[in-house]
């Protein structure tokens, strides 16, 4: 079943191959999740969430979930080993290691790695001789909030491999108003991180309303907005600072390897920003 999805992709290379790959884990990975009834108590957002369900033209490695109400005690240990047993069913070993705290954290982390062979997935046309016996250099991180911002709504999304099954999902508008909490106010220093500003120029585009009520919650939780309510404008002069301060030849530089051609990014300078978060409409 791997070597059929696999090739679905028509890859051409082991770099393409190993992308494809990781979209097929990650799917399955959602699968074990479903079965274990883990989305009985958490939601799917994110890039990832995006590009499965939505066809966001960018690929994304992380599997991001929120906890549809606050517990700290809350652990994925028990939701591993549907993940494994799915993986298992498809034909394929993993191992999954949940990370280390070294200090008290609200995110619930565990990484998901294949243990299985290139040749071992008979992907000799795919994948040239001489890597053959070469592990895929793939790894997935799965990461829970579990003291989340509430105040989001959920809808369930299907997904038809490795059958077929409903992902509980956050709707598009709160998914963007995380989006852009995380655009204005990660704390990257002067690091920035293009697919921010990718995904919110592919919200723009999809004229996906933004939900300012879960965005002012978001922004008051992380303290990075002491006032209780935002106006439109208020926004908008949030983003208008936050355009006026980065820089579009690292935001670009970040974003390339992520997506297939660079020139869809071509235009991006501060004027096309400008110009296009006129275009955001708000719920």
């Amino acid at each position: 079943m791997i070597k059929e999805w696999l090739e679905s992709y028509n890859p051409k290379n082991q770099a393409q191959a190993e992308q494809a790959l990781r979209e097929i884990m990650q799917e399955i990975a959602l699968a074990g999740l479903q079965r274990s009834g883990f989305f009985e108590h958490a939601a799917f957002y994110g890039g990832t969430a995006l590009r499965i369900f939505h066809d966001l033209e960018r690929f994304s490695e992380d599997l991001d979930f929120s906890l549809l109400g606050k517990n700290p005690e809350f652990s994925l240990q028990p939701y591993t080993e549907g993940i494994i047993s799915e993986f298992a069913a498809a034909g394929m070993k993993i191992n999954i290691r949940e990370k280390k705290k070294t200090a008290q954290t609200q995110i619930e982390s565990a990484f998901l790695k294949p243990d299985t062979v290139w040749n071992e997935l008979e992907l000799k046309k795919i994948i040239p001789q001489n890597e053959l016996g070469l592990r895929p250099s793939v790894m997935i991180k799965l990461e829970v909030d579990k003291n989340p911002p509430l105040g989001f709504d959920t809808e369930e999304k299907l997904l038809l491999r490795p059958f077929s099954f409903y992902v509980k999902c956050f709707v598009l508008s709160d998914l963007f108003a995380g989006k852009m909490h995380a655009l204005l106010f990660r704390k990257w220093g002067r690091r920035v991180k293009g697919r921010d500003w990718f995904d919110m120029e592919w919200y723009i585009k999809k004229r996906v309303p933004l939900n300012l009520s879960h965005f002012i919650i978001r922004a008051n939780d992380s303290g990075s907005y002491k006032e209780k309510k935002i106006t439109e404008k208020a926004f908008m002069e949030l983003l208008e600072q936050k355009i006026d301060t980065v820089s579009f030849k690292a935001i670009r530089e970040d974003i390339v390897r992520f997506i297939p051609d660079d020139k869809m990014i071509a235009i991006w300078d501060k004027k096309y920003f400008k110009d296009l978060v006129t275009k955001i409409k708000f719920t």
